[in-house]
C-alpha cells in the first residue's frame, strides 16, 4: 500500500489521541504471564509484534503437541524473548525462523549465553543467524556473562526467564551498557511481579521464584516510541499546536519518555494531566542552531528527533547508535537515503549520524522508502507539514502501531491511498 500524505497548514487544537499499551512492556508482560499464569494484562499493544509474541506462546500450550516451527516475521523482539521463553520448555523442540532481513540480524550472543547455561540450541542454516533449533531443557547452570554493548534484548531475554530457572541467575555485563532504560525496564516489570532484583554496578542477580502466590493484574502504560511522531508534529507546527495524548507516567519505566526533556529543546511543552494523559503544546519558535545528543540508552527514538531537527532546519548530531545498524534495516543509511534528496547533506558513522540543511518545500510527490522498516515510515510522517510525500508500503506501521495513518487523519493530516 502506497500513501500519499500532505498538511494543508492547519493548526491542531484539542485533539485527543489515545495510543496502545507499549510493545517493549506487553512482550515483557506476555512472556512472563507464559510463565506465571496467574498474571493478567491491561492496555496491553495491538501492535504486530505482540501479535507474533501471543499466537508463539498460545503454541506452547498445545496439549500432546511438542514439535513446531514458529515464524515471527520482523518481529526482532520476539525472536530474542521466545529463543528464551523455549530453551526452558522442557520436552518441547521448536525451529524459530522469520523474515529473510531477520535471518540477517545476530543472534549468537543470546544463543551462546542460552547454551553456556545448558541449553541446546543450533543453527539450521547461516551459523551466528536465524532460523534456529531450540530442545527445551532444564538449566542448571546460573552464572554467564554478555559484551554489555550488544542489543538489551539479549540481557532482557535472559532477565525474564531467570526467576525459573533452577539456581536463578547472575548475569555479568561486560563493558558499557547499551540501552540501561530498558533493562531496567525488565527488572522493575519483574518486581512487579514479586521477583527479586539486584542491579548493581554491571552484575545482575535474580533468585529462582518458582510460584507467585497472588494474582497480579498489570496495566501497560502507552507507548513513548509511538508518543514521539506527535512530539515531531507539534514541534513542526505553529505557536498553540496541541494535542492529548492518552495514559502517559510521569515515573515511566520506558527510557523513551526523555522525549519529554529534548522537545523543550523545539519549544514543546509536556503538561502532565490528573487523569494520566499528557498535553503537547508549541509554546515558543525559538530553536538552536545546532543540537548535539546521545541516544545510546534510547536509540528508537533516533529517526524522529533526525528528521525533527532537519524539518526545524537545525543542524544536528545524534550519537551512541551502533545498534541502528541491525534493526530492521540499517536505519542509520535509510536515513540518509532518504534525507539526502529533501535537501539534507548527512554523513553517517558506525554509530552516529550528523545532518545538516533545510527541507526543499517545492519538492512535490516525493518518494519516501520505508525499508520495511516502521519507524522510517513513522519518523518521515510529520515532514508531510513542510511538502507532500508518499510513503512505499505503509501499512509497515502495524509492526508496532496499527492506527497511526488513521490517527494522522483524525489531526487533520489529507491521507490518501495511491
Amino acid at each position: 500500500m502506497n500513501l500519499k500524505i500532505q498538511n494543508s497548514k492547519f493548526k491542531i487544537q484539542n485533539a485527543t489521541i489515545a495510543i496502545t499499551g507499549s510493545k517493549s512492556e506487553t512482550n515483557r508482560l506476555l512472556l512472563l504471564q507464559a510463565l506465571y499464569p496467574n498474571i493478567s494484562i491491561e492496555n496491553a499493544s495491538n501492535s504486530d509484534d505482540s501479535e507474533v509474541m501471543v499466537e508463539a506462546l498460545q503454541k506452547s500450550k498445545i496439549k500432546n503437541q511438542k514439535s513446531f516451527i514458529i515464524d515471527v516475521h520482523h518481529a526482532g523482539t520476539a525472536m530474542r524473548f521466545l529463543t528464551a521463553f523455549f530453551a526452558i520448555q522442557e520436552g518441547v523442540e521448536v525451529i524459530l525462523t522469520g523474515s529473510s532481513r531477520m535471518k540477517e540480524r545476530p543472534i549468537q550472543i543470546l544463543v551462546d549465553a542460552l547454551n553456556q547455561l545448558g541449553a541446546e540450541i543450533t543453527y539450521i542454516e547461516k551459523e551466528g543467524f536465524p532460523p534456529i533449533k531450540i530442545v527445551g531443557k532444564k538449566l542448571i547452570q546460573s552464572r554467564v556473562s554478555l559484551p554489555a554493548n550488544v542489543s538489551s534484548q539479549f540481557v532482557s531475554a535472559l532477565l525474564l526467564i531467570a526467576p525459573k530457572l533452577e539456581n536463578g541467575l547472575e548475569l555479568t555485563l561486560e563493558g558499557a551498557i547499551t540501552s540501561r532504560p530498558y533493562i531496567q525496564m525488565t527488572l522493575d516489570l519483574l518486581g512487579e511481579i514479586g521477583v527479586e532484583t539486584s542491579f548493581v554496578n554491571n552484575s545482575i542477580k535474580i533468585p529462582p521464584k518458582p510460584f507467585i502466590e497472588s494474582s497480579k493484574s498489570i496495566h501497560v502504560e502507552s507507548d513513548w516510541s509511538s508518543a514521539s511522531y506527535f512530539y515531531s508534529i507539534v514541534a513542526l507546527s505553529e505557536i498553540d499546536t496541541e494535542i492529548t495524548l492518552s495514559n502517559f507516567k510521569k515515573n515511566s519505566l520506558q527510557g523513551d519518555s526523555v522525549l519529554v526533556e529534548i522537545y523543550e529543546n523545539f519549544g514543546v511543552e509536556t503538561v502532565f494531566n490528573s487523569d494520566n494523559s499528557i498535553t503537547i503544546s508549541k509554546i515558543s519558535n525559538f530553536k538552536p542552531d545546532n543540537f548535539n545528543f546521545h541516544l545510546n540508552s534510547t536509540p528508537d527514538i533516533a529517526q524522529t528527533i533526525a528528521v525533527t531537527c532537519f524539518g526545524l532546519g537545525i543542524e544536528c548530531k545524534l550519537t551512541g547508535l551502533h545498534t541502528l545498524k541491525i534493526k530492521e534495516t540499517d536505519r542509520l543509511e535509510a536515513l540518509k537515503n532518504e534525507l539526502t534528496p529533501l535537501g539534507a547533506s548527512v554523513q553517517i558513522t558506525e554509530d552516529s549520524i550528523s545532518i545538516q540543511g533545510f527541507p526543499n518545500v517545492e519538492l512535490h510527490d516525493t518518494n519516501i522508502k520505508t525499508y520495511q522498516d516502521h519507524r522510517m515510515a513513522m519518523a518521515f510522517a510529520p515532514l508531510a507539514i513542510k511538502m507532500p510525500l508518499t510513503f512505499a508500503n505503509a501499512e509497515v506501521v502495524s509492526k508496532s502501531y496499527p492506527a497511526f495513518w488513521s490517527d494522522l487523519k483524525s489531526l487533520g493530516f489529507q491521507v490518501a491511498e495511491i
